[in-house]
């Protein structure tokens, strides 16, 4: 069976890049499944995501030899994953369960291939889904004299277990810039309001007082600035007067779990590429 593998790669924009690359792909006899590219003309960067199927027993080394020569040439930054590894996350949620559960269930019926080998929590309100799911679960509650004591507890698990992915699953508390920093690229938020607007605790209960007729959810990564790290995913649905504040929460959350889970899922297909304080994700 041949062995897949996803190339992602992101460079100043010039003439060849495609053909160097897939040149050397072919020498090594890898069959391109899949294609796509972006050329930002605002800052000449060029990104590109091959996915390929490459000869039984060709290492994932073998093929990075082979890409050197066209890395060097173009000063390409590029990232190599093999398809056949599945990802590990971690999700962390408070008491709201709704996009949890949702990806649970999605990985349960294989449309997200994943492992989930933590469930992390400041409630316990989990406990008993992540038992029936078989998944260690961490309580961990946090307050103002532990925060950096139970954040450095989250980035030894995430070592220990090998966690390529932590989703804030409506993890209602405000990471330290430190810990943001050190998982930036590699931790996922859904904010349940369509960012830039609305930000806060209670984002729909403020767009119910200002009248609004859409509502959304956006998922973004974590960084250091809140609710404010670079957007993967955002869905809106209509809303009408005759709604109260607590009828557009229950509408939030089918719209809330539905994009979560669709940029966890980009995400760790090698879909989505950071570009400055935006993405680039290939459908």
């Amino acid at each position: 069976m041949p062995q897949r593998f996803i190339l992602n790669l992101a460079c100043e924009d010039r003439p060849g890049i495609v053909a160097g690359v897939t040149t050397e792909l072919a020498a090594v006899g890898a069959n391109i499944v899949e294609s796509g590219q972006f050329w930002d003309t605002l800052t000449n960067r060029f990104f590109m995501r091959i996915a390929f199927a490459a000869p039984d027993g060709l290492s994932k080394d073998a093929v990075e030899r082979a890409l050197k020569p066209a890395v060097e040439r173009f000063g390409l930054k590029a990232t190599l994953t093999e398809s056949a590894r599945r990802p590990r996350i971690i999700i962390m949620v408070s008491k709201f369960d709704h996009a949890m559960l949702h990806l649970l269930y999605q990985i349960r019926v294989g449309w997200l291939d994943a492992e989930v080998v933590a469930i992390v929590s400041n409630h316990e309100d989990s406990r008993r889904t992540a038992e029936l799911e078989g998944i260690p679960f961490h309580c961990w509650k946090v307050d103002k004299t532990n925060k950096a004591e139970q954040e450095e507890r989250l980035l030894e698990l995430v070592r220990e277990t090998g966690t390529d992915l932590v989703v804030l699953a409506r993890y209602m508390q405000v990471l330290s810039d430190n810990l943001s920093k050190r998982l930036f690229g590699k931790a996922i938020n859904i904010h349940h309001s369509f960012l830039p607007s609305f930000k806060g605790a209670k984002p729909y209960h403020q767009a119910h007082e200002r009248g609004v007729k859409l509502i959304g959810a956006t998922a973004h990564y974590v960084t250091s600035d809140l609710d404010e790290g670079p957007i993967i995913e955002q869905e809106t649905e209509r809303v009408n007067h005759s709604m109260t504040g607590d009828d557009l929460v229950a509408t939030g959350r089918d719209v809330e779990s539905r994009v979560l889970a669709r940029a966890v899922k980009s995400h760790l297909e090698g879909r989505v590429m950071l570009n400055g304080h935006k993405t680039v994700v290939f459908a």
